[in-house]
C-alpha cells in the first residue's frame, strides 16, 4: 500500500529516491470516483519505471473544472484510495491549477498523461500545459491511451439518469 504525502516531504523524498537510482513515474488528475479507466492507466504509469508518485487534485480545483457537484469525494479520500492501489507508490495533494510545481518538485524521468492530452500543438486534444516544465528538468512526457467509455463524469450521468428513472428527484 503506498503512502499520502504531504507536499513539503517531497523533496526528501526526491531526494533519497534519486541517491537508490530509481526511475520515477509522476502522474496526476482528479481521480474522484476510482474506475477501470483509472486503475488500468495508473498500472501502465507504473509499469514505465520503478516507483510511480500520483498528485491529486485539491477539491477546489477539482470544483472549479468539473463544476458545482465535484468532487463527489473529499481530497483526502481521494488521495487515500489512489495510495492503496498496489500500483502506486505515493500520493500527494496539490492545489495549483496546473502540476508544473508538483513536477519541479518531483523532478520525474516520466511524467504520464492521458490520452486526452497532447505534446502537438497541431494534434487533437488539450495541450499539455506543463510540457515546458518537463523538458525543463529533462524529464520525459509519456501520454497513454485512454479507456474507452470510462469517466467519473460518465458514472454520475448514469447514476442520476437511473434516479430520474425510478421516480426520484436525483441527487
Amino acid at each position: 500500500m503506498g503512502q499520502v504525502l504531504q507536499f513539503e516531504e517531497i523533496p526528501t523524498l526526491r531526494d533519497e529516491l534519486r541517491q537508490r537510482g530509481l526511475r520515477v513515474v509522476l502522474t496526476n488528475a482528479h481521480f474522484d470516483l476510482i474506475h477501470t479507466g483509472h486503475t488500468r492507466y495508473l498500472a501502465q504509469a507504473r509499469a514505465l519505471g520503478d516507483i510511480l508518485i500520483v498528485g491529486i487534485n485539491d477539491d477546489s480545483t477539482t470544483r472549479s473544472r468539473k463544476g458545482p457537484r465535484r468532487p463527489i469525494l473529499p481530497e483526502d479520500e481521494r488521495a487515500e484510495l489512489v495510495a492503496a492501489l498496489a500500483c502506486v507508490d505515493y500520493t500527494v495533494i496539490f492545489s495549483e491549477p496546473t502540476a508544473d510545481r508538483l513536477i519541479s518538485l518531483v523532478q520525474p524521468d516520466i511524467y504520464v498523461k492521458g490520452g486526452d492530452y497532447t505534446v502537438d500543438p497541431r494534434g487533437s486534444g488539450t495541450l499539455l500545459p506543463e510540457v515546458g516544465t518537463v523538458h525543463k528538468i529533462g524529464g520525459e512526457i509519456r501520454i497513454l491511451n485512454l479507456e474507452s467509455g470510462q469517466s467519473t463524469s460518465k458514472i454520475e450521468q448514469r447514476i442520476i439518469d437511473r434516479w430520474q428513472r425510478n421516480g426520484q428527484e436525483g441527487p
